[in-house]
This record gives C-alpha cells, structure tokens and sequence, in this order.
C-alpha cells in the first residue's frame, strides 16, 4: 500500500471517529468540560497520578498540561499534593468531586461504545475489535519517543530490567546479568512514557560494534518495533565511525534470530566469551 493512501485512510478514519465519538462538541459527553480536559481528568483516575507521568503519558507540553490542571483545580475536581516518596515531585489526586465526575465520564463512555456497537453483528464486533487493536499498536509503534540514554536513566534500568527478567524465563538455566552494564550508548523507546524498546551499541577492539542488550516489549512485537530498533542502532554505529556491527544471541530466540537474518546480518564464528551466546551474526554498514 502506498504512502498516499494510508495517509489518505488515516485521515478518513479521524474524521470519522471523531465526530461519532463527540470529540468536536465543546461538552465531551455532555459533562460541560472539552475533551482534553475530560482526557486528563481521566487519566488521572482514582488512583492519582504523577504531574511529569501525566505530561509523558498524554504527550503534552508542559504549560499547556498546567493551564489543563489548573482548570481541573479550579473546578475543585483535582488537588495537586507534593509527592510523599519526593518532595520535588508533584501528584494529581482526585477530590470527591473529581471522583463522581470520573466515575461519570467513565460511564457515559461505556454507554456511547454500547451504542456505536448495538447495531452490529458478533461477527463484525470480531472483526471491528481486531482492526482496532492492529491499528492501536501501529499507530502507537509509529509515534513512540526514541532517545539516546546514559547507562543510569531510570526508565532505562526499567527496561534493561524487564529485558533481564525475560532471558531468566526463556534460558534453560536462567539468567544472571551480572554487574550493571554501563560500557556503550544506548537508546530507549517509550510510548506514553513507558518503556517498549531498548538497546545498546559499543566499541569493539577491531573496530567493529557490537549491538546488545536489544529488548523489545512482547505486546509490542508483531508492530515492526524490533526492526525499527535494530535500523536505529546501526544508525547510531555509524555515527560512531562503524562500518561494521555484529551482535550474539541464544538459540532460544529464535524470533530475534529470524529477525537479524531479515535484516541482512550473517553467521560468524564466536568472538567473544558470552556464556549464553549460542549464535553470532555479523553485517557491513553502508
């Protein structure tokens, strides 16, 4: 499919949704307050929610996420406390007001999807369910957050973590990291504000780069994600002077093996002394 048409799909499909969903009414559901506000006041739910999480969940500037607030607060529906786990944080908590309201809107929505789905059939509920939830993640994978990160970024270790944790599961034998690996750059993909890819690229003696610690989240896979990363990070090793990059894996995943015979990248004999590499692959940068 061509640029042009999917743009052209994509567009159809917002104006669609929108109007079907009442995002043009100045009353969101009828609750006297537009969407966006009606969308913070959402997200911030029953639970609270962190000022910055907030900002990096909705994707929103700084002081326009404030002049929202500020309506919610002068409204009496939210209060803004400091943080109790950082005083130099800030938290977004419902008051009871907020609650009722929230509980409100979270009803009205449920009511307005029960309606815009009554007149279909089970078979195209299945079918409308599936192309939504493929549109959600392509959409969601096309507009990730992509940044280079120090070793010691916090959604960073967040997300060498999880990619840790999921070697323990899949190996045999598990998994032992080892000491915090600080040695290379590395980058980092978020999608309202979590983390969903994450990688790394260092010098080797030769003058190759090798590219580890390469995670990509198991809800996001199927969405391209991971080879996107992969383009990412051999971009990055040729900004670093690299013409050439190789990488090592295990034979348990062999979906990542699939992945970087795809990409071009080819067997090697083993260079380096990685207990649980099973594979090396190699591939020359132009």
């Amino acid at each position: 499919m061509s640029a042009d048409v999917a743009t052209t799909t994509l567009r159809r499909f917002n104006r669609t949704y929108t109007q079907r969903v009442g995002a043009l009414e100045e009353s969101f559901l009828g609750t006297g307050r537009p969407l966006n506000v009606s969308r913070l006041l959402f997200e911030i739910g029953p639970d609270g929610a962190g000022v910055r999480e907030l900002r990096d969940r909705l994707d929103l500037d700084s002081g326009y996420l404030t002049r929202l607030l500020r309506r919610l607060t002068d409204d009496r529906l939210v209060e803004l406390r400091p943080d109790p786990a950082d005083g130099r944080r800030r938290l977004a908590v419902l008051t009871d007001a907020g609650a009722r309201s929230w509980r409100e809107l979270d009803e009205r929505s449920e009511e307005l999807a029960t309606r815009l789905l009554a007149p279909l059939t089970p078979r195209q509920r299945t079918r409308l369910t599936d192309a939504l939830a493929t549109a959600d993640l392509l959409v969601r994978a096309a507009t990730i957050h992509l940044r280079e990160v120090d070793p010691d970024d916090p959604v960073g270790r967040t997300a060498a973590g999880r990619y840790f944790a999921e070697l323990d599961r899949r190996f045999p034998g598990g998994f032992d990291p080892g000491e915090p690996d600080r040695e290379g750059r590395f980058l980092l993909a978020t999608s309202a504000g979590r983390p969903v890819a994450y990688g790394g690229v260092r010098d080797l003696p030769d003058g190759s780069a090798e590219i580890k610690r390469m995670w990509v989240d198991d809800v996001w896979r199927g969405a391209g994600l991971g080879s996107r990363m992969l383009r990412e990070l051999e971009a990055l090793a040729v900004r670093l002077g690299h013409d050439r990059v190789v990488l090592d894996t295990n034979r348990t995943l062999v979906e990542a093996i699939a992945m970087y015979e795809r990409a071009g990248y080819r067997p090697v004999p083993r260079y380096n002394d990685n207990p649980y590499a099973q594979a090396w692959f190699a591939k020359t940068l132009t």
